[in-house]
């Protein structure tokens, strides 16, 4: 892999692998008694990304709060439909699931790609600061099945997003602004995250501006520039918004005050020093042949191995 162009592939880890664990049908029994199929799928999904991508630079970035508190401060609805019916478990997640994820966390460590997380914040959070810190040294392709993360496209920078939801790794949307103009009517990632803000997302808990979806949202973004010129229009009485929609807009304020600082990921959260430079061949081959007996994964971490060989 050294002789490739460089480039950044961060990986929206809990997006990938609640995607493998629906996506990739129950495995034979191992001897460990764990489930296997959410790793088995995560990793060939990392095999498929490298072979196509060819990256230089890997992260699996983890959700080590997946509801960080300063976002439910702002916004107390923010995922509280996810929460599990004892909240001292965190996010409801499939009982088959649970066990498999410190497996999912070994594998990435025998495989010796780096996994970056950040105490009271969420994987899309790691990805928005490492994609911020390493525009103008190399391209950034996020792999996610989140729209949430349209917000960081930058055709300049040569960030994209890989976007799974509709056609997982082997065929990914891939969002450039391009993507975002034809299938949103934003110019950019930072267009879109107004967009989101004034829309909300119910699968987030964010309850937008009433009667305005993506089409109402994008064009007065078009007309006002951003979320803060909409704003600003608003408050000024600007006779372009006028009846239901001035009053919805109106009626939304205090939502609008915050909604930005809970859909905008954070760019400046306080990352480890690590080498996150993809190994030529897998970094702890014991580890990983433990790990492939214990848990019956020796076709996917072969198919990993050959990925890196390249």
């Amino acid at each position: 892999m050294s002789d490739s162009a460089p480039r950044l592939l961060l990986l929206d880890s809990a997006s990938l692998y609640f995607r493998a664990f629906y996506g990739v049908p129950a495995r034979a029994e191992v001897p460990s008694g764990i489930p296997t199929n959410a790793v088995a799928g995560f990793l060939d999904m990392i095999a498929t990304l490298i072979t196509r991508y060819r990256p230089t630079h890997v992260v699996a970035c983890w959700d080590d709060d997946w509801r960080p508190q300063w976002r439910v401060d702002a916004i107390p609805t923010y995922k509280a439909h996810r929460v599990a019916d004892d909240p001292a478990e965190g996010e409801e997640v499939p009982d088959e699931l649970s066990p498999q994820v410190p497996v999912i966390a070994e594998a990435l460590a025998a495989i010796g790609i780096p996994r970056i997380g950040a105490a009271g914040y969420e994987a899309d959070d790691v990805i928005g600061t490492l994609a911020m810190a390493h525009r103008g040294q190399m391209p950034v392709d996020v792999v996610t099945g989140d729209r949430d993360l349209f917000q960081l496209v930058d055709d300049s920078s040569g960030t994209r997003v890989i976007y799974t939801a509709r056609g997982g790794v082997r065929d990914p949307d891939v969002v450039t602004q391009a993507f975002l103009a034809d299938k949103y009517a934003v110019a950019s990632g930072d267009a879109y995250a107004d967009m989101a803000a004034l829309r909300g997302d119910t699968s987030d808990g964010l309850p937008g501006v009433k009667g305005i979806g993506d089409k109402t949202a994008a064009a007065l973004i078009a007309d006002f520039g951003s979320l803060a010129g909409v704003r600003e229009a608003v408050a000024s009485g600007d006779p372009r918004i006028k009846g239901a929609r001035r009053a919805n807009l109106e009626a939304a304020s205090d939502y609008l005050d915050v909604a930005p600082l809970v859909v905008r990921v954070a760019h400046d959260v306080p990352i480890p020093d690590v080498d996150l430079r993809l190994p030529p061949d897998i970094a702890d081959p014991a580890a990983m042949s433990r790990l492939a007996v214990d848990h019956g994964l020796t076709s996917p971490f072969d198919r990993i191995a050959t990925a890196l060989r390249g």
